[in-house]
């Protein structure tokens, strides 16, 4: 049985609906970026971060040419990652509605004194 990383990415991402919340991850990463936005657990974000970039590279601790266990360390990662991330991006929701303003014209203010 040959999977491929893409097949195995396809699956894990599945996982409590990964799809459905990355317009939520790409706002959570706008809103870090800008001053007083939301602000993430850094090993919430960053681990993911690594494990993709892990996932993307050629470069293999276990390689996928070995049956089964070269596919397993990839999916150990997914499993670990996109759970972190998930559990971020519900953080962010919640942060979101906590801090959404009732006139849709104001952003942010700040207070001169």
């Amino acid at each position: 049985m040959k999977v491929s990383k893409i097949q195995l990415a396809k699956e894990a991402f599945k996982h409590k609906g990964f799809i459905a919340k990355i317009p939520v991850i790409i706002r959570m990463i706008k809103s870090a970026t800008k001053k007083g936005g939301y602000k993430p657990h850094l090993k919430d974000v960053i681990l993911p971060g690594l494990v993709l970039i892990y996932l993307i590279s050629p470069i293999d601790l276990i390689p996928d040419w070995i049956p089964v266990i070269g596919v397993l360390d990839d999916l150990a990662l997914l499993t670990f990652a996109i759970p972190l991330l998930v559990r971020e991006a519900e953080k962010f929701v919640a942060w979101e509605a906590a801090n959404k303003s009732d006139d849709p014209m104001i952003e942010e203010a700040e207070v001169i004194g």
